[in-house]
C-alpha cells in the first residue's frame, strides 16, 4: 500500500463530496463539493491530485442494506473505472458507504446547520466520514 494522503469521494449523480487526510493519514478534512454535471468536477479531482499527491483514492460505495450493490454502486463503479485509467499511478479503494449521507445530515442537524447549509455540505461531510472511516480500518 503507498504512503501520504488519501482522497476520499462520495460520488453522486448531482454532487460528488471530497475529502483529504493529512501526509500521516490520521486527519480527514474536507475538500469541497463539486458539481456532476458537465464533468467539471472531473477538473477539480486532477487539481486535488496535483496539489496533495495522494497515493491512494478512496471512492464510497453506495450498497444496499443487505449488502449487494445498488444501481447507484454500479454506477460508482464505472466511474471508478474510469478514473483508475485517467490515474494510473494512483491506488483506487471502494468503501462501503452505508449511511453516510444519513449520519452527515444528522450530525449537522445536531449542530443547528440550516437546510441551505446541510444541502451544500452533506456530500462534502460525507467524504470525510468515508475517509475518517477507511483510515480508521487501516489503524486497526
Amino acid at each position: 500500500m503507498s504512503s501520504g494522503r488519501v482522497i476520499s469521494l462520495d460520488i453522486g449523480t448531482v454532487r460528488i463530496g471530497a475529502a483529504v487526510s493529512d501526509p500521516s493519514r490520521i486527519i480527514a478534512q474536507g475538500l469541497g463539493v463539486w458539481q456532476a454535471e458537465g464533468g467539471k468536477w472531473r477538473d477539480d479531482l486532477r487539481e486535488a491530485v496535483r496539489k496533495y499527491e495522494p497515493g491512494i483514492i478512496v471512492a464510497g460505495l453506495p450498497l444496499r442494506t443487505d449488502g449487494r450493490n445498488s444501481e447507484a454502486a454500479e454506477r460508482v463503479i464505472a466511474v471508478v473505472g474510469e478514473l483508475r485509467e485517467e490515474f494510473p499511478g494512483i491506488e483506487f479503494v471502494m468503501w462501503d458507504e452505508r449511511f453516510t449521507t444519513t449520519i452527515a445530515q444528522k450530525a449537522m442537524i445536531e449542530a443547528d446547520a440550516s437546510r441551505r447549509k446541510r444541502r451544500k455540505n452533506v456530500d462534502k461531510v460525507a467524504a470525510v466520514l468515508i475517509l475518517e472511516g477507511w483510515l480508521e480500518a487501516q489503524r486497526t
